[in-house]
């Protein structure tokens, strides 16, 4: 009684482990058993509905859980009633041809050895037992020896049995078995002109079905051979394959077509958002396509119908979502996702073109407030050495501080001014020139009670200086001396400035410590770290340098002597 009990729960574990290879495995023996007796015994009848309701099991064309469609239903049961009731040797020859198709059309593509096992012993067994047994079954005048008979009848039954013991590992993340339906067609077609060839063949010559089993073999090794030339010439023809997959390349749309239009878009259109939302309104127009949803950065919407068949790609940050009128083939799917992918690719850089606008313009208001903050600093750094000086003076030194102060406080509010109409306006492209000889007196003025030497060398009549630039780098470099100076007290600066045809050089030495090799190499290509200030100074000064036509560099960094040199481009080089 216990076991009568118990028995459901065994047999329904049993059918619970079953796999896909036993179920495959099952199938071709029911199929086996009713092929070895005839096709009108009610045994070989009972086999056959057995067979076939296998491969309902197993078969890979629908899955577990996708609802049939009553044209579907129909077309199982038409297909198993005619099976089962025909009882004609050319509809299982017709049947054994797809079984084929459907399990040697995947081969190439199985990278486990198990699975691969299962498959190959499979076809093995399908095209032996068509070619030896159900083929000759079509001829009334052929007949094999007895012991041949009794080989193809108990014989071909081991490779069915192999396949049901034979250990298949599962991979960790578990595929789905799918059809490839252009290889599955070409398996199949080859399979029937090989039937139909060697039944003209014996037909036609009235001669041994083997003769004509291995002449249509033949004939079909020829075709094969000439068609991989084809596939692939090495000489002047492109190729059947490149025609295939230029074929594939334009289902409903020329890709160049699609290139074309895509760029010219581009072109055209600069903002990420509108460019997405002009592509995706010119993609719905491809004739299979019913509709498309896009999801971008900042925008979002449909267009056209949304059917149940949608196929969703995400590439960088836009999402789109594909629907079509029927449910779409591997190859349109790969079309789809190299459009998707173009468009993808397009609308990322068009976010990195905006965001490289966003930084530069991020870059120039930095660029410009440094600079215009370290023109501050020397002012204010001016302003405190005034006050400094007006502290420290004594009674009978009046007249001497109300003459500085005449002097430094009209340049002090002219450059303060000019630093406001810099931040006020856009940087003229002029140059403004000054006279060489009325600049360098200005100079020696503002910075006569800090203890610098000026040293005049020859300056040509006449001879003119871009200003701004000379007044930006001699505040900076001389700014930077003075922050030295209290580091050491006795440090000497000195200012030179020579004019000659090619144009005014100026020079700022001290005899203090060398700048460190490190900070020397980067001093004028970015920011640097600084102690005593923003670290932008002479990075701003050299940039503002090279736009008007002039070089900054460190021309000596030794001990006891550190010289920076302001020269024209051309005397530079």
């Amino acid at each position: 009684m216990p076991a009568e009990i118990n028995s459901p729960s065994i047999l329904g574990r049993f059918i619970a482990g079953l796999r896909q290879e036993h179920w495959l495995s099952l199938m071709l023996l029911a199929l086996h058993g009713a092929l070895a007796l005839e096709l009108g015994d009610p045994l070989a009848q009972a086999l056959l509905v057995s067979h076939f309701g296998l491969f309902l099991i197993w078969q890979p064309v629908w899955r577990a859980e996708q609802k049939l469609m009553p044209g579907h239903v129909a077309l199982i049961l038409v297909g198993g009633t005619l099976l089962v009731a025909a009882q004609n040797w050319w509809l299982i020859a017709l049947w054994i041809s797809v079984l084929f198709s459907l399990i040697g059309a995947n081969m190439p593509g199985i990278k486990n050895f198990g699975q691969r096992m299962v498959s190959l012993l499979a076809a093995v067994y399908l095209m032996s037992v068509l070619l030896m047994w159900v083929l000759p079954r079509l001829f009334d005048d052929q007949t094999f020896p007895e012991i041949v008979d009794a080989v193809i009848r108990y014989g071909l039954i081991l490779p069915v049995i192999a396949i049901f013991f034979i250990r298949v590992e599962r991979p960790r993340v578990q595929s789905n078995y799918t059809v490839d339906l252009f290889y599955s067609v070409l398996l199949f077609l080859m399979v029937v002109v090989l039937v139909l060839g060697s039944f003209a063949i014996k037909q036609v010559s009235a001669g041994n079905y083997i003769v004509a089993l291995s002449q249509a073999l033949f004939i079909i090794a020829v075709l094969l051979l000439a068609l991989s030339w084809l596939w692939d010439p090495r000489a002047g023809f492109s190729g059947i394959g490149q025609l295939l997959s230029r074929y594939f390349l334009s289902v409903g749309v020329p890709f160049e077509q699609w290139m074309h239009s895509l760029a010219g878009l581009a072109d055209r259109e600069a903002d990420p958002d509108k460019f997405a939302i002009l592509a995706v309104h010119e993609m719905a127009g491809l004739p299979w396509l019913s509709g498309v949803r896009w999801r971008a950065t900042g925008t979002s919407g449909q267009v056209g119908e949304e059917t149940r068949h949608g196929t969703e790609f995400s590439f960088g940050g836009l999402v789109l979502t594909m629907y079509t009128r029927w449910s779409p083939s591997p190859t349109l799917v790969m079309h789809i996702r190299l459009l998707a992918r173009l468009l993808g690719d397009y609308y990322e850089a068009k976010m990195r073109e905006q965001d490289q606008r966003r930084n530069a313009y991020l870059q120039a208001i930095y660029e410009t407030g440094a600079r215009l903050t370290h023109d501050v600093k020397n002012l204010l750094q001016t302003l405190g050495s005034l006050c400094s000086a007006a502290e420290t003076s004594k009674e009978n030194d009046a007249e001497a501080l109300r003459l500085l102060m005449q002097r430094q406080l009209p340049q002090i509010t002219q450059r303060l001014q000019m630093t406001l109409d810099k931040l006020n306006s856009k940087p003229s492209p002029v140059v403004q020139l000054a006279d060489a000889r009325n600049w360098w007196n200005g100079l020696k003025q503002r910075f006569a009670h800090e203890r610098v030497v000026f040293e005049e060398a020859d300056i040509a009549a006449g001879a003119r200086l871009p200003a701004e630039l000379f007044e930006g780098v001699a505040e900076n470099l001389l700014q930077n001396a003075l922050e030295k100076r209290r580091l050491r007290a006795d440090l000497s600066i000195m200012v030179q400035l020579a004019c000659d045809r090619e144009g005014c050089v100026l020079t700022v030495c001290d005899d203090g410590d060398p700048v460190p090799q490190d900070l020397a190499r980067h001093l004028f290509e970015a920011p640097v770290a600084s102690n005593s200030g923003l670290g932008v100074g002479l990075y701003q000064a050299a940039r503002f340098a090279r736009e008007q036509g002039y070089v900054l560099r460190l021309e000596t960094n030794e001990r006891s002597r550190v010289c920076f040199m302001l020269t024209p481009a051309r005397a530079a080089n």
